[in-house]
C-alpha cells in the first residue's frame, strides 16, 4: 500500500489506509505498508519505494509485489513498475493523480515558481510536513512540498508520463491492462461531499470547484484517475473516502471502502498475482 501527498504509515495509532491493512491480513493477505516522503517529487518517492520493496523482498522472500497506490501513490508505484518491472506483479491506482490535478494547477497559478507567495507557502507546508514526519517516525526522509506540487500539476504529470506511460489511456477511457507483464487496474470516486459529519468534507467540496463541471472526487478528476483496466471511477466517494478516512466517516449509502480493497485482493488472487 502506497500513500499519497501528506501521507504516512501510522499517525497516533491511526492508519493512513484506515483499518484496511488489518482486514486484508485477516483474510490471509501478506500486507506491507510503505512509508515514503509525505511531500516530494514522484521520482524521489519512487526511489524510496523501490528501496523499501527490496527490503520487503529480503524480509519476506516475495518475488514480486502488487502495488496499490492512493492519490500521489499511484504515479509513485508506476515509477517503480517502469524502472524495476521485475519487482512488480501489478499496479492499482486508487483515486490516482495520473494526469495531474487542477487543484495543484490552481495552487501553482496562485503561487508561481520563484514568487514570494510560493516561498511562504513552501515554508509553512514544509514545517507541517516535518512535524508530521517526526510524529510518524519518518524524519529521515527528505521533504519538498514544491517538488510534490510540481509533480501533481497537469504539466508535471505530462512530463512524468512521457517517461513512464504504461497503463495510461490516451483519453478518458481504458489503458493497456497488461504492459511488460505487469497488470494495471484503477478505481475511484466522483463525489466531493459524502458525509456531513466528516469535518474535512466541506474543504474537499470547496476544492472540487476547481474542476468546473467535470466529474471529480474533490481533488482529482475521474479522467485522471483512470489507469489500465478501469474497475469503476464513479463510486459515491471522495478523495479521502478512498482510504476509509477520516476515521471511517464515509458515505453510508455506498460500498464500504474496506470491501473494495478486500474484493480487489480476491481479484488479484484469482488472476494468479
Amino acid at each position: 500500500l502506497v500513500h499519497g501527498l501528506f501521507g504516512f504509515n501510522n499517525f497516533m495509532g491511526a492508519d493512513y489506509f484506515y483499518h484496511i491493512p488489518s482486514i486484508l491480513k485477516a483474510d490471509g493477505a501478506t500486507v506491507f505498508v510503505s512509508t515514503v516522503s509525505a511531500a516530494n517529487s514522484t521520482e524521489v518517492r519512487g526511489e524510496q519505494l523501490l528501496n523499501q520493496l527490496l527490503n520487503f523482498k529480503a524480509i519476506s522472500g516475495a518475488a514480486k509485489f502488487n502495488l496499490i497506490g492512493h492519490s500521489h501513490g499511484s504515479p509513485t508505484a508506476r515509477y517503480v513498475a517502469s524502472v524495476r518491472p521485475s519487482l512488480v506483479a501489478s499496479v492499482t491506482s486508487v483515486d490516482g493523480v495520473n494526469k495531474g490535478s487542477r487543484v495543484a494547477d490552481v495552487v501553482r497559478h496562485v503561487a508561481p515558481a520563484g514568487s514570494v507567495s510560493a516561498a511562504v507557502a513552501s515554508t509553512v507546508a514544509d514545517a507541517f510536513v516535518k512535524m508530521l514526519s517526526y510524529a510518524t517516525g519518518s524524519s529521515n526522509l527528505s521533504q519538498n512540498t514544491l517538488s510534490a506540487l510540481d509533480s501533481l500539476t497537469t504539466a508535471g504529470s505530462i512530463k512524468f508520463n512521457s517517461k513512464h506511460p504504461a497503463g495510461l489511456p490516451s483519453g478518458c477511457g481504458e489503458g493497456a491492462a497488461v504492459v511488460n507483464g505487469i497488470r494495471y487496474y484503477s478505481w475511484g470516486g466522483d463525489r466531493a461531499l459524502t458525509n456531513v459529519v466528516d469535518p474535512l468534507d466541506a474543504g474537499i467540496k470547496l476544492m472540487s470547484l476547481a474542476f468546473g463541471g467535470d466529474a471529480n472526487d474533490g481533488l482529482v478528476s475521474t479522467c485522471s484517475q483512470r489507469l489500465g483496466h478501469v474497475i469503476r471511477v464513479d463510486y459515491n466517494m471522495n478523495h479521502l473516502d478512498a482510504v476509509n478516512q477520516i476515521l471511517g466517516l464515509t458515505n453510508i449509502l455506498e460500498t464500504n471502502p474496506k470491501t473494495l480493497y478486500r474484493n480487489h485482493a480476491n481479484r488479484l488472487k484469482t488472476a494468479g498475482l
